[in-house]
């Protein structure tokens, strides 16, 4: 198992994001892959898409081990959008931003330190705001890289 990297602290938003959604559990969440599958032909064609980087959007649900995730990307407005489409405004925040390095198989493990290791061990408090999977540009499925968590925090 890789050791987490020290996060950096990033400002993010406000911004528009919108795409597929669905409600997980802890024991549900391995067929996140599969919504994935269903969001990615839409990549590239969505209407007022900004730039090529794409989210995981986890909002935790209740009761606690319940969450939504939205595969989805950055949209100048919502007026064109699928009627299926999640919309979501993001506002401003501040986030603990940890880099991904191993294969997109092994993201559960660097989420594990976040919360097991990272968490435990700083005086950093979490925001109530949703929690990130950034995509770059360059991601992809079959190599490492290309993937960040980003953990909302207080100031």
């Amino acid at each position: 198992m890789e050791e987490l990297d020290p996060p950096r602290f990033e400002e993010l938003g406000p911004i528009r994001v919108a795409g597929l959604g669905e409600s997980y559990t802890d024991a549900t969440s391995r067929s996140i892959p599969a919504l994935w599958q269903r969001f990615d032909p839409y990549l590239g064609k969505i209407a007022g898409q900004i730039g090529g980087v794409t989210f995981g959007v986890l909002t935790p649900g209740s009761p606690a081990d319940h969450f939504d995730y939205v595969c989805a990307v950055q949209v100048s407005d919502f007026s064109t959008l699928p009627a299926d489409f999640v919309k979501m405004d993001l506002p401003k925040q501040k986030y603990a931003v940890f880099p991904h390095h191993g294969h997109i198989s092994t993201l559960r493990q660097t989420w594990g330190q976040i919360w097991n290791k990272w968490l435990p061990a700083t005086k950093r408090r979490i925001a109530a705001a949703s929690r990130l999977e950034r995509y770059s540009a360059e991601f992809r499925l079959d190599r490492p890289g290309g993937v960040e968590i980003w953990i909302p925090i207080k100031d």
